[in-house]
């Protein structure tokens, strides 16, 4: 849809310094040339990223599983929140590593064989438990377009690849009821748009015991956890892997939730 979007706004086909819509930009984007960033990278203007923000924002509230729409979305309306969000993990020593190491998480980056030989109850075997009972993987998460920084680029996609932590460390399904609960952490985490419309139009979609359940008890725990657990973003999990996951539960102030939640929708 993006796409589409921008190949309307470019009626001859072409984005800004010739690009076609759903061209490969990785090449062209290492060497800089004609506004590119980084790779990947889809240079757009103000009523371009308005349009994109609000045809994604109209197909994420209608199909929340639509990850490329959530990812536009957090994209073309997170800039001031991502600058803030950079600066906190300028000021944080692991933060700070973070920015200039600039660590992936994918398959590509994953030791499985590690994580797997790791204790049960450590962050990496669990992480891992959560992807593999969950049928998810981290190569799900889109690549970073439309931000036109580089380093807030980065920070956006570092948030997106942590994404599957944070249900590791809050004990959350990927069912519906799960993702509005972390969307809710987030939002107080990161304060991201589209987390805060996550957060209060996800649950819309959920039945009448759902809804009881996450107005009563959920979204009390969620934003008391993420009110009182330090930037998310300024932990190196990839050095924490080995961590027990209840022992970095403590050190975040993170609490076990009030309710199992994973056959409720």
């Amino acid at each position: 849809m993006a796409t589409r979007l921008l190949r309307a706004l470019h009626p001859h086909g072409r984005l800004p310094g010739g690009l076609r819509p759903g061209a490969d930009v990785s090449i062209r984007a290492g060497s800089h040339g004609a506004g590119w960033l980084y790779p990947d990278h889809i240079p757009t203007s103000p009523l371009q990223k308005a349009l994109l923000a609000a045809g994604s924002a109209g197909m994420a509230l209608y199909d929340p599983y639509r990850h490329d729409m959530v990812a536009v979305l957090g994209e073309t309306t997170g800039c001031h929140t991502l600058k803030a969000l950079r600066d906190q993990m300028r000021r944080d020593p692991e933060g700070a590593q973070i920015l200039r190491e600039r660590p992936r998480i994918s398959l590509a980056t994953l030791d499985l064989g590690k994580l797997q030989s790791l204790p049960e109850g450590s962050l990496g075997h669990e992480y891992l438990r959560f992807l593999d009972v969950n049928r998810v993987s981290p190569d799900t998460r889109a690549p970073t377009r439309f931000v036109d920084d580089e380093e807030l680029a980065y920070v956006i996609q570092r948030y997106r690849e942590v994404h599957d932590m944070l249900h590791t460390l809050l004990g959350m399904p990927t069912n519906i009821l799960g993702e509005i609960v972390v969307k809710w952490f987030e939002a107080v985490q990161t304060g991201l748009p589209m987390c805060i419309l996550g957060a209060l139009f996800g649950p819309l979609r959920l039945s009448a015991q759902g809804l009881q359940l996450l107005v009563t008890q959920l979204i009390p725990w969620a934003v008391q956890n993420g009110r009182r657990a330090p930037c998310i973003l300024n932990l190196y999990y990839e050095r924490r892997w080995e961590q027990p996951l209840g022992a970095l539960r403590e050190e975040l102030g993170i609490t076990a939730p009030p309710l199992d939640i994973r056959s409720l929708k």
